[in-house]
C-alpha cells in the first residue's frame, strides 16, 4: 500500500487551491480502493488515509479561521475511529471551554460560521456541533446517541489541555454497565426495524442485522468499560478467543469493503446492497456470472458475493451474541456476585434462562451433547437463549459435525426426538440455524444456507424462507395462534402427527437453485432422509408426496376453474385421500404465508379453502354434479332472500337469464346479493316499459368483500366486445387492484360481472369508495369514445435488476369449448388493461379472470370464447401482440 505525501500546504485564504489538492488526493484513494479487488487486508489502511487527508483539510481551515487557542476540535462518530468512508459524512465537534458562549459573542460567532462555510466550500460534508465541555456531558446523559458518537471522539487540532479534561470528565460520568444495557436495548429496535433477519434480499450492510453496526457495538462496549478498542485488543484482554479475534477482523474488512464500493458505485453514500448495485459490487470483487456447458446461466455474479455476504452477517451475529454476553457477565460480575447456576445434568446447566455447557470442551468429550443442546433447550421450561460459553462451544465444534457424526443412528435418533417435541421446535431450529448446527447436520440444508431467490416474490432466502415456513406450520398447532387461521388450526387439532409436516416443511424447497425440478429433487432428498431416520413408510410416502406437490394446490387454486366439477373431480383423484388433502392445504397456506408479507391476501385463502372443501366433497364419494350444486346454492340463497322481504319469486326474471356457469361460479351469498341489487331494478323497468324500448341500463353496486379484504363490486350492464377492458381500465386509473373477475352474458344481451378488487387506500375509508365506484364506474361505461392506448407503469428497481420474460400460453381448454391464456410477467401498472386492450382489439370476451400477484410477478389467467379464436392467425397476432406489451423496455 502507497504512503500518501502530506497535503501541501496552500496560502490559508487560497480556498480554490485547498479544494483541488483535497480533490486530488481523494480521488487517488478511491482509485487505489477501488482496484484493489477482492484484496482486504489494505482497505483499512486506505479508509484511515481518508480520515487522515481530512484532518489535514480540517486543520488547515481551522488555522484560517483564526478561532480562540481554548478551543478544541474533535472527530466523533465513525471519523473519530479514525476511518472515513468514500461518501460519509464528516462528523466533527467545536469544543469550548465552560463559560464561552459564542451565541453571544458575535466575533467568534463569525469565525465558527466562517469556518463551518469554509469546510463545505473545501469540499467537506461535515455534521458539526458546538458545545461546551458541560453541555456535551449533560447531552450524553440524556441521547445515548450523542453518548456513543463522543466515546470514539479524538482531537484534530486546537487545545489538548481542553479536549484533555473533557475525555476525563466524559469517561467518569460514563457508566459501562447502563451504556451496555442502552445498547443492547438499541440494537434490539434497530434490528426489529430490519425484521430481525441479516438475510433480506436488499440487506443494509450497516444497519442490518448481522452489519457492521453490529461489530462496532461491540468496540463500543468494550472501549466503554476499558476492555479494549480492536479487535486484537480484545483477544489479548481474554474477550474474544484468538480465532474469534481473527474472524471479527476479517468480516469487519469484508463489510467495509463492501460498504466502501456501495459508495464508490452509486457515488453516494448508499448503505444498502440494492438489486441495481449488487451485479456492479460483485464484479468489483471480480465475481462473474458462472453458465454450463450448454450455455445455462448457474450462478450470477451477485448471488455470489450475496451468499458471502449471508454467511459474514451470519458470523457476525453469532460473535456479537457471544461477546455482548462475555461484556456484560464481566460488568454484572465486578459489581454484584453472579447467582449460582442450576444445574440440569452432568453436560449442561441453567444460568439465569441462558442454557450453558457445563465446562468449554463438553462436545470434545461427547459430540452426541450437539444436538442434545437443543433438545434441552426445547425441554427446559425456564431456558429462554443459549449462553456465550454454550454459543462459543458451538461455534468451536462445527467441525465435530462430519460424515460420520450424520451417520451415526444415535445422532438421527436425537435430531427426530427435537423434530417430536411439543414446544419450543421453531424457535431451536432457528437456533440451530444461527449456530450453523442445521447445515452441518442436515447436508442438503447447508447448500441454500444464504441463497437468493430472483423470483421476484421471495422477500428471504432460501433458508429463512423454509424457516418461516416451519414457523407457519407450527403455529397452526398452538392454541395462542389459532385466531389466526381458524379453519387451518381447526384442521391441524385433528392432526395425530405434526412432525411429518414439519419434515416437509424443512424439505419442501431444499433443492432450489440446482437446476431442474426442485420439488421433484427435493422428493428425492426427503426419501434418503426419511430412509435415513427411520421413518415409517407410510409417514414417509406421504412426506415425499407434500414435497414433490407442494405448489399443486396454489396452481389449481389460482389458475383452474374451480367451478368446473371435472377440476375438482381430477385434483381429488390425484390426491387420493382426505388425510393427504389436509396435509397439502396446511403445507400450501403456510408456504404462501412464508414468501412475503404482500404474496398473502385473504382472496387466495378464500380460493384455497374453497377447493380444500370441493375436494372434501369428491374424496367423500360425493362427486361433483352442475345440477346437484346449482340446486343446493339456489336454496341456500333463497333462504337469505327471505331475510330480506323481498317480493315472492322476485329473483326469477333475473335468474331465468343466466346459465348454470353463472350459478356454478358464484356461492349463495354472491345470488342473493346480486339478485337483491338486480330484481327490484330490473322490475320497475318491465313496469315503466323501459326494456321494451331498449333504454341502456347500467347498475354498479361495491360492498366490503365478504373474505375481508377490499371490495366486491357487481356491475350489470349491456353487453358489448370492449366491455372488460372498459372496467379494467377504470379500475386502474381509480387505482385499483383486480385479484378475480368472472364474467357472465346473460340469454338478453346484458353483462353480469363481478370483480374482487383491492387498494392501498386506508380500508377505514371503505364508504367513501364505495360511492367512488358506485359512481365513477357507470360514468366509464356510459363512454363510446376509443379505448385510449394502454400505458404500462414503470417496473421496480428489483425487476429491472432481475427481469423475467414474459410468457404467454393461448390453448383450447380440454372440452375444447372455450380458449385458456395463461399470462406470466413482471407485475406494474396498467398491466390488466394492457391485456384486456389487446382481446377487445380482436373481439374475444373474457369470462373468467384469476389474477394471482406474487410479490413483482404476476401469473394472470382468462378463460375467453370468441368465434376468431378459431383463426390461427388471429391467435398468433393476440399472441404477439401481448409479449410485444409486456416486453420490459
Amino acid at each position: 500500500m502507497t504512503e500518501t505525501a502530506p497535503l501541501a500546504a496552500p496560502a490559508l485564504d487560497d480556498l480554490a487551491s485547498l479544494r483541488a489538492c483535497y480533490r486530488q488526493r481523494k480521488q487517488a484513494l478511491l482509485a487505489e480502493l477501488g482496484d484493489s479487488g477482492n484484496r482486504m487486508r489494505g482497505m483499512n489502511h486506505v479508509l484511515g488515509q481518508l480520515a487522515r487527508l481530512t484532518d489535514e483539510v480540517l486543520m488547515a481551515l481551522w488555522r484560517r479561521a483564526g478561532l480562540s487557542p481554548r478551543f478544541a476540535l474533535a472527530a466523533v462518530g465513525g471519523f473519530g475511529r479514525g476511518e472515513l468512508f468514500p461518501y460519509s459524512d464528516i462528523d466533527v465537534l467545536v469544543l469550548l471551554p465552560d463559560g464561552a458562549d459564542c451565541d453571544s459573542d458575535l466575533a467568534c460567532k463569525a469565525d465558527l460560521e466562517a469556518f463551518i462555510t469554509s469546510c463545505w466550500d473545501v469540499g467537506l460534508e461535515i455534521g458539526s456541533s458546538v458545545r461546551t465541555v458541560s453541555e456535551c456531558l449533560a447531552t450524553a446523559a440524556q441521547d445515548i446517541t450523542v453518548c456513543t458518537s463522543l466515546v470514539e471522539a479524538r482531537l484534530i487540532t486546537g487545545s489538548r489541555a481542553l479536549f484533555t479534561q473533557f475525555s476525563k470528565r466524559f469517561r467518569e460520568q460514563l457508566d459501562p454497565l447502563d451504556f451496555l444495557v442502552a445498547k443492547k436495548l438499541e440494537m434490539r429496535q434497530r434490528h426489529a426495524k430490519f425484521e430481525d433477519t441479516p438475510y433480506a434480499l436488499e440487506p443494509n450492510c450497516k444497519e442490518s442485522p448481522g452489519g457492521l453496526r453490529d461489530l462496532q457495538i461491540i468496540l463500543w462496549v468494550a472501549r466503554a468499560a476499558g476492555l479494549g478498542k480492536s479487535w486484537g485488543e480484545l483477544g489479548k484482554s481474554g474477550l474474544a478467543t484468538p480465532r474469534e479475534a481473527r474472524q471479527l477482523a476479517r468480516n469487519d474488512r469484508l463489510l467495509s469493503l463492501i460498504r466502501a464500493r456501495l459508495h464508490l458505485i452509486a457515488k453516494r453514500r448508499e448503505d444498502r446492497l440494492v438489486f441495481d448495485l449488487q451485479t456492479a459490487v460483485a464484479e468489483s470483487f471480480g465475481f462473474r456470472n458462472t453458465f454450463s456447458d450448454d450455455g445455462r446461466l448457474v450462478e450470477r455474479a451477485s448471488e455470489q458475493l450475496m451468499r458471502q455476504y449471508y454467511w459474514c452477517a451470519k458470523a457476525v451475529s453469532q460473535l456479537n451474541q457471544i461477546l455482548m454476553q462475555v461484556i456484560e457477565e464481566r460488568l454484572r460480575s465486578a459489581r454484584a456476585p453472579m447467582r449460582p447456576a442450576r444445574r440440569i445434568d452432568d453436560e449442561f446447566l441453567d444460568k439465569g434462562g441462558l442454557l450453558e455447557v457445563a465446562s468449554d470442551d463438553t462436545y470434545q468429550k461427547n459430540p452426541h451433547a450437539i444436538l442434545r443442546t437443543f433438545l434441552v433447550y426445547e425441554q427446559e421450561l425456564g431456558v429462554k437463549q443459549l449462553s456465550a460459553r454454550t454459543l462459543r462451544a458451538l461455534y468451536n465444534a462445527r467441525s465435530l459435525m462430519d460424515s460420520e457424526y450424520r451417520a451415526d443412528p444415535a445422532n438421527r435418533a436425537m435430531f427426530m426426538k427435537i423434530l417430536k417435541q411439543p414446544a419450543g421446535i421453531t424457535h431451536a431450529f432457528r437456533l440451530m440455524n444461527q449456530t450453523s448446527v442445521l447445515g452441518r447436520y442436515l447436508w442438503p440444508f447447508r447448500r441454500i444456507v444464504g441463497q437468493m431467490q430472483h423470483d421476484l416474490f421471495h422477500v428471504y432466502t432460501v433458508d429463512q424462507h423454509i424457516l418461516m415456513v416451519l414457523r407457519n406450520v407450527r403455529r397452526f398447532f398452538i392454541p395462542e395462534h389459532a385466531h389466526e387461521y381458524p379453519f387451518c388450526s381447526q384442521l391441524a387439532a385433528g392432526w395425530d402427527k405434526p412432525w411429518v409436516l414439519y419434515v416437509a416443511a424443512l424439505f419442501h424447497d431444499i433443492a432450489k437453485g440446482r437446476g431442474g425440478d426442485h420439488s421433484e429433487l427435493g422428493a428425492q432428498e426427503v426419501r434418503r432422509f426419511c430412509t435415513q431416520h427411520k421413518i415409517a413408510r407410510q409417514d414417509a410416502a406421504l412426506i415425499e408426496f407434500l414435497v414433490r406437490e407442494h405448489l399443486t394446490m396454489s396452481h389449481v387454486a389460482q389458475k383452474e376453474d374451480l367451478a368446473d366439477p371435472e377440476v375438482i373431480t381430477k385434483f381429488a383423484r390425484h390426491l387420493g385421500n382426505e388425510h393427504r388433502l389436509t396435509a397439502l392445504y396446511l403445507l400450501t397456506v403456510a408456504d404462501i404465508r412464508g414468501t412475503s408479507p404482500k404474496v398473502w391476501n385473504a382472496w387466495k385463502g378464500k380460493l384455497l379453502e374453497d377447493l380444500y372443501k370441493h375436494t372434501l366433497h369428491a374424496l367423500g364419494g360425493r362427486a361433483p354434479s352442475a345440477g346437484a350444486l346449482v340446486e343446493e346454492r339456489k336454496r341456500a340463497a333463497l333462504e337469505e332472500i327471505a331475510l330480506h322481504a323481498m317480493p315472492k319469486d322476485a329473483q326469477q326474471a333475473l335468474w331465468n337469464t343466466l346459465d348454470v356457469g353463472y350459478f356454478m361460479r358464484h356461492d349463495a351469498d354472491e345470488l342473493a346479493w346480486h339478485a337483491r341489487q338486480l330484481s327490484r331494478v330490473l322490475w320497475q323497468r318491465a313496469q315503466t316499459g323501459a326494456a321494451a324500448a331498449n333504454e341502456p341500463l347500467t347498475v354498479v353496486r361495491a360492498r366490503i368483500s365478504p373474505v375481508g379484504e377490499g371490495l366486491q363490486v357487481m356491475c350489470y350492464t349491456a353487453d358489448r366486445p370492449d366491455l372488460f377492458a372498459r372496467i379494467c381500465g377504470y379500475f386502474d386509473r381509480a387505482g385499483f387492484s383486480i385479484l378475480d373477475a368472472r364474467v357472465h352474458t346473460t340469454r338478453n344481451g346484458y353483462a353480469l360481472d363481478t370483480f374482487q378488487i383491492v387498494t392501498e387506500m386506508i380500508p377505514e375509508h371503505y364508504r367513501e369508495l364505495i360511492g367512488l365506484v358506485e359512481a365513477g364506474l357507470p360514468e366509464a361505461l356510459a363512454s363510446d369514445a376509443a379505448l385510449p392506448a394502454p400505458r404500462l407503469g414503470r417496473v421496480s428497481r428489483r425487476v429491472r435488476s432481475f427481469p423475467i420474460a414474459p410468457r404467454v400460453d393461448l390453448r383450447p381448454d380440454e372440452k375444447a369449448q372455450h380458449w385458456l391464456l395463461s399470462v406470466s410477467a413482471s407485475d406494474r401498472a396498467g398491466l390488466l388493461y394492457g391485456i384486456a386492450h389487446v382481446l377487445a382489439e380482436h373481439e374475444i370476451s373474457v369470462e373468467l379472470a384469476k389474477i394471482s400477484t406474487l410479490g413483482e410477478r404476476v401469473e394472470d389467467t382468462f378463460l375467453l370464447q370468441g368465434v376468431q379464436l378459431q383463426h390461427q392467425k388471429t391467435r398468433i397476432a393476440i399472441e404477439r401482440e401481448l409479449l410485444e406489451g409486456l416486453e420490459v423496455q
